[in-house]
């Protein structure tokens, strides 16, 4: 246990294009297209960022053991103090948080660089010590074994980090198709392991924005934590085994790359169903919404209650930009029309769209069925 790797330098000298690879890329590519696609049919992009991405940052976290429920979750996210008590929490809504800085910065010049990866990891984890620069960092199991011992100096880690960074944006380096590319990253991130803490969490953040850089997504709204989640032996296993079997490893890495690329399918198709089940009940609430408030009804109102599964009066206010008087008003309606669920916690009110809640659970515990 504990062979050394040595972790090469990108782009690898081995052939990425055999008929295995090929006919799980084809899926994957066709299954993202599709959810690009439908994607586009939320015209308020606001809603999926705020509710899938929210999902994403709680499902990477379960991969490090940091649990938190759907209801926690929501009150956390409602920043109410009464309730945001677990540091699983805070955590998963600073996940979420840097999941936003990147994305705002990937979406402007297309570029995933060193600088942007640092400030996803600074967002994590609320700390400026970037790269490890103190030798000492080990990778251990379970049973408190040493598995796996990353690159030890400052040097060396910048070297394969700025290797990385080339490989990651510049494609004239390699002509492999960016979703192959894509395992061979996250490989190499992890292998690195360039920060003292939030590797796991930042490596999957980059899986995402690597997508949005290279196109094949207009928003970071792809479930891959929750693949990763659940197939976690695996995972591990995988990536281990390239490391171990190092340097006659091309076998390793085709088992690793149809392994990503199978997560890619399964979870964009599970989100292209989880888009449209919220289409289908936006639009139900819409023909609800109408008639309940006549002249006086805001489609910012049916965009507040589902960019925020769980809102609060000064939302309404915010976003209507109504009294909250008028705010109460509107929220109360909600409730005797049976769209919401009102819920006091301390001296705060927050009103639940159970219904858009249901679907996140529901397609959670599908997908549990399913694995």
């Amino acid at each position: 246990m504990n062979k050394p790797y040595q972790i090469p330098e990108l782009p690898l000298a081995f052939n990425f294009e055999s008929v295995t690879i090929y006919k799980q890329l084809t899926l994957a590519s066709r299954a993202l297209a599709e959810l690009k696609g439908v994607a586009k049919t939320i015209p308020n992009e606001t809603i999926l960022l705020n509710t899938l991405v929210l999902q994403e940052a709680k499902d990477s976290s379960e991969v490090e053991n940091i649990v938190t429920t759907q209801d926690e979750l929501y009150k956390a996210d409602l920043d109410l103090k009464e309730t945001v008590t677990k540091a699983a929490q805070k955590e998963v809504i600073r996940y979420r948080q840097a999941m936003h800085t990147g994305f705002d910065l990937v979406r402007k010049n297309k570029l995933l660089t060193n600088a942007v990866i640092k400030q996803i990891q600074q967002e994590l984890e609320e700390n400026t010590a970037g790269f490890r620069a103190v030798p000492g960092t080990t990778l251990k199991n379970n049973q408190n074994e040493t598995v796996y011992t990353p690159p030890q100096t400052k040097d060396e880690i910048v070297r394969l980090m700025t290797n990385l960074e080339r490989f990651i944006n510049d494609s004239s380096v390699c002509d492999l198709d960016p979703l192959v590319k894509l395992p061979i990253i996250h490989h190499q991130f992890e292998s690195i392991h360039p920060f003292y803490d939030g590797n796991g969490r930042t490596g999957r953040i980059i899986n995402i924005l690597y997508l949005v850089a290279n196109d094949l997504l207009d928003l970071p709204i792809l479930y891959l934590s929750r693949y990763i989640n659940h197939n976690k032996a695996e995972y591990y296993q995988l990536i281990q085994k390239i490391r171990d079997n190092a340097p006659d490893n091309e076998n390793d890495w085709e088992n690793w790359i149809v392994f990503m690329l199978k997560g890619v399918e399964l979870t964009a198709k599970e989100t292209v169903v989880l888009i449209n089940e919220i289409k289908n009940l936006m639009q139900d609430y819409k023909m609800k919404l109408r008639p309940l408030f006549g002249s006086k009804y805001n489609h910012e109102l049916l965009n507040n209650l589902f960019r925020h599964p769980y809102t609060k009066i000064e939302y309404i206010m915010r976003d209507l930009e109504v009294t909250r008087l008028t705010a109460t008003k509107y929220l109360d309606e909600l409730v005797s029309a049976n769209l919401v669920i009102k819920i006091k916690v301390g001296t705060s009110n927050y009103y639940i769209n159970q219904q858009l809640v249901d679907l996140f659970i529901n397609q959670a515990n599908l997908y549990n069925l399913n694995v």
